[in-house]
């Protein structure tokens, strides 16, 4: 009978994983979890090795390579990997005991490497390491200090006119909060925050959002009842205000255009009462099965799905929906929170995405009524890919305008009709939207 894995294991095989296929790291870690069958405390262990590794790769890497008489990028990357986790260990978390992050790193090595020497040069440059600990240079460079590379850096920078670059690397390298949305159309957040209670999971209300709750100690939530019960959807606080942005209104018919998973279209329907129509569309079966099972949990009868590509003309649907949400493709630069590992991926297919968002806007401001919205939204936070997308929209359809929009407080009253939210300004994922109203 194979030996049961151990957190550190996990965390070794995803990021290994990661390395060889180009896999990313929070599918393939979920995948290896569920196989691995970890309980919560250590999944949560093996999640925090993990993303901890990937978001301090490049400064890891600093410190290793002067402790390695081989070049790190001759290694092995299951041997790199458990560097990696040895090193992040004896630096960033102080509850795990030297010798223990050096003597696992050292089995993972023995374990996994196909060099007999593996387990030795692991043991050697931890040791190494421990020795030197307290004297520690830091690197000046914000690239390797925060772990984003230099053209990600410039660009971040650029964005932010120069001012708060450095908070915005910092809160990108921070835990993401787990925020849930309650599902109004069910239960009452007084509900929602007693049965998470019940079930050991630390749950508060949202300082601004409202019906949405921050939560810790979640382990696996798809497990946890209430949220089989269809008590709340998992999204972050900026799509929800996105959403908020949008105003749908009960009654509506709204067209959600880019959906997968389905988070938009839910707190949508949840905000209309579950009355009026939501189509809402994806490219990919697959995905519109994952919306049909989230509508179903959630009790949510107005939603009907499609598969359509956005950049696609569909002529019935011209002048028909009061409400068109394009939350288009694009770089995903505004979750480097969660997805830690986007940061690294070459940057020259970026360059495209501009020209698919502006196709697929294009193509969609056809289904939107004379005197309905068009909400564009992306996940990202490069200018050209938010206000230049949405500067040249304007520019070619006369018939359009931008709208203000209200937020609760602190951001409250958008005069412009767009906004970019930053996790280090607002405490959300980075967003952009964008509200446009067709002239009636």
């Amino acid at each position: 009978m194979e030996q049961k894995k151990t957190a550190r294991e996990a965390a070794l095989l995803a990021l290994t994983a990661c390395e060889r296929q180009g896999a990313w790291a929070d599918g393939t870690l979920k995948k290896i979890l569920r196989e691995t069958g970890l309980d919560s405390r250590e999944a949560g262990l093996a999640t925090r090795l993990c993303f901890g590794v990937l978001q301090n790769r490049m400064w890891l890497d600093f410190h290793l390579s002067q402790f390695s008489s081989t070049s790190l990028d001759q290694l092995d990357c299951c041997v790199l990997g458990a560097l990696r986790l040895g090193t992040y260990q004896m630096l960033c978390m102080d509850r795990v005991p030297v010798h223990a992050a050096v003597n696992e790193s050292v089995n993972l090595a023995r374990k996994y490497a196909k060099n007999p020497r593996a387990a030795g040069l692991v043991n050697g440059v931890l040791r190494a390491l421990e020795r030197s600990k307290g004297e520690l240079a830091q690197p000046e460079d914000w690239s390797i200090r925060y772990s984003h590379p230099k053209w990600l850096v410039d660009a971040l920078d650029q964005a932010l006119g120069g001012v708060g670059t450095q908070a915005l690397l910092a809160a990108n390298n921070a835990p993401p909060p787990t925020v849930a949305q309650v599902n109004a159309l069910r239960f009452s957040t007084e509900e929602v925050l007693s049965l998470l209670k019940k079930e050991g999971i630390e749950a508060q209300r949202h300082p601004w959002v409202p019906d949405c709750l921050l939560l810790q100690g979640t382990g696996n939530l798809e497990q946890c009842s209430a949220f089989q019960a269809g008590a709340f959807l998992v999204q972050d606080s900026g799509a929800k205000l996105a959403v908020l942005a949008a105003g749908p209104e009960p009654g509506m018919r709204v067209l959600d255009v880019c959906a997968a998973p389905g988070g938009k279209s839910f707190a949508a329907a949840i905000r209309m009462g579950d009355q009026g129509k939501i189509c809402s569309c994806d490219i990919h079966t697959h995905k519109e099965r994952l919306i049909q099972a989230g509508a179903r949990r959630l009790g949510i009868s107005m939603i009907r799905t499609a598969i359509q590509d956005g950049k696609k003309r569909r002529p019935e649907w011209e002048n028909s929906f009061d409400l068109v949400l394009a939350d288009v493709p694009c770089s995903g630069l505004g979750i480097i929170r969660k997805k830690p590992d986007i940061r690294y991926k070459d940057p020259k297919p970026l360059e495209g995405l501009p020209d698919v968002q502006r196709a697929i806007l294009d193509n969609v401001s056809a289904y939107v009524r004379p005197g309905g919205v068009l909400f564009y939204a992306t996940c990202t936070l490069l200018e050209r890919e938010n206000d230049a997308v949405t500067k040249d929209f304007l520019d070619r359809h006369s018939n359009f305008t931008l709208e203000y929009f209200q937020l609760p407080d602190p951001i409250g009253g958008v005069e412009r009709g767009a906004i970019t939210l930053w996790p280090h300004l607002h405490g959300t994922d980075g967003f952009y939207f964008a509200k446009l109203r067709r002239k009636a």
